[in-house]
């Protein structure tokens, strides 16, 4: 196996049972590619046609609001998986965008690859239930975090859920990200 593989195997393999002649057939179509800090993975407007797992580096999710601004949703780091969802099922425009917000190195899998999933592997169906669950819950949360939780708790959910971004991004993605002003996130970090 190669050892770019390897993550992304330990996470399928928790996520199904996945026999080792079901995972030579199914890894064999995957991709690896690396991108650079700033590179987009997916712009808005087009369709998503890779799920996005992160071997190393952190992705970025965002959109663009009504008011002209770049609102980040999800960051991506190292075993977690990006894409938006919704575009690959239903092969329509993306509203979203993914770029590398850190040199990174991501194994891309193929919307033909993912549905030939579905009907090839034992546990194929399962694997993209678990995908669409995880997309579910993460639109769940991140609408119920803005409308029941204080700016000051979901700055601690953050730092809990994606631990060490702060090293890692600039501060005006996280105050996007909280849906808060820079000025706001300031007096959140410092505050004793």
């Amino acid at each position: 196996m190669f050892p770019e593989l390897i993550k992304i195997h330990r996470v399928i393999k928790s996520l199904i049972d996945i026999n080792e002649l079901e995972w030579v057939d199914y890894s064999n179509r995957l991709r690896i590619k690396t991108y650079n800090k700033k590179e987009v993975l997916l712009q808005s407007g087009n369709i998503c046609t890779d799920i996005f797992f992160v071997n190393k580096g952190l992705l970025r999710i965002y959109f663009i609001n009504k008011d002209g601004d770049e609102a980040t949703f999800y960051f991506s780091q190292e075993n977690d998986f990006a894409a938006d969802y919704e575009s690959f099922l239903k092969c329509k425009p993306s509203n979203y965008t993914i770029e590398a917000m850190e040199d990174s190195e991501v194994v891309l899998m193929s919307n033909k690859m993912v549905v030939n999933g579905f009907v090839n592997l034992k546990n194929g169906e399962k694997l993209g239930r678990l995908f669409a669950e995880k997309y579910f819950f993460i639109f769940s949360k991140k609408i119920q975090d803005i409308y029941t939780k204080t700016p000051h708790k979901r700055y601690l959910l953050m730092n809990k859920q994606f631990p060490g971004i702060r090293q890692r991004v600039s501060q005006h993605y996280i105050a996007s990200y909280l849906n808060i002003s820079s000025v706001h996130l300031s007096r959140l970090i410092n505050k004793k």
